[in-house]
């Protein structure tokens, strides 16, 4: 028998929680950790939509990247993914920034669908020591437009925010999610011509291109959701008498005209 402990244990053994960052909320938000877990569904974000699959479909757990409780609670709304949780007996573990850093984790999988050859450490995380950003080589340069368009595509974005590099693209640096802050400050010292994220302020936009970085911004979902099916894989593999499977209702919360 499989419990939602034993898939807990079996995720900070890969992508320890004691790894997540300072400001973070990853671990086992709703659940003692004893269920018996037969049926277990992946999503990015725990929504209602997302709690309510899973109650139809028989899941004793949810597994998400975003903490479904990431503020304090002042109120336990009807309704909401908390609530639907709790009304609903399921469990839900997040593994959130601990999943960003580790090995085969979130910057892994984007690296992988961005097709990158001789991935490594770009930028470290001080206090795990973990990478934090990581870089690689395409297999061949593309200039800056064909570049944001290439990374377009492959993440299945409607659209993609980029700077115009100086130069062609041949190394890419990386960081999923809200990564903007990210790249180096010297981006030709550090060796990359391109910087992916999913997120990037003005004066970020601004600070890349005065460096001549081509940096795209592609979208929080979409650097992110790139780690759903190999986790669900890895974790079959793990768990094989347990049903995974990825949230239908687990889409990109706007879109991109």
């Amino acid at each position: 028998m499989t419990t939602v402990r034993d898939i807990y244990a079996f995720l900070d053994g890969w992508a320890p929680f004691s790894t997540a960052m300072s400001f973070d909320n990853a671990g086992l938000l709703a659940g003692s950790g004893r269920e018996e877990v037969r049926r277990a569904v992946l999503a990015l974000d725990i929504t209602p939509d997302v709690v309510r699959e899973a109650a139809a479909s028989g899941a004793q757990l949810l597994v998400s990247h975003h903490p479904v409780i990431f503020n304090p609670l002042r109120r336990l709304a009807p309704g909401s993914a908390p609530w639907l949780l709790a009304a609903n007996g399921l469990a839900a573990i997040c593994a959130h920034t601990n999943l960003d850093l580790a090995p085969g984790g979130v910057n892994t999988c984007l690296a992988a669908r961005l097709g990158l050859a001789n991935v490594r450490t770009l930028g470290v995380d001080a206090p795990s020591g973990l990478p934090e950003s990581l870089c690689g080589e395409l297999p061949a340069p593309m200039e800056p437009r064909d570049f944001a368009l290439f990374v377009r595509d492959a993440l299945g974005c409607e659209g993609v925010e980029y700077t115009e590099g100086s130069t062609p693209v041949r190394t890419v640096g990386l960081c999923s999610g809200a990564g903007g802050s990210y790249f180096p400050e010297d981006p030709a010292a550090a060796g990359i011509q391109a910087f992916v994220t999913g997120e990037a302020h003005h004066h970020e936009l601004l600070a890349a291109r005065e460096a001549g970085l081509t940096l795209v911004a592609a979208g929080h979902y979409h650097t992110e959701a790139v780690v759903l099916v190999p986790l669900r894989d890895r974790l079959a593999d793990a768990f094989p008498d347990v049903m995974f499977s990825v949230a239908a209702s687990s889409l990109a919360p706007s879109h991109r005209l």
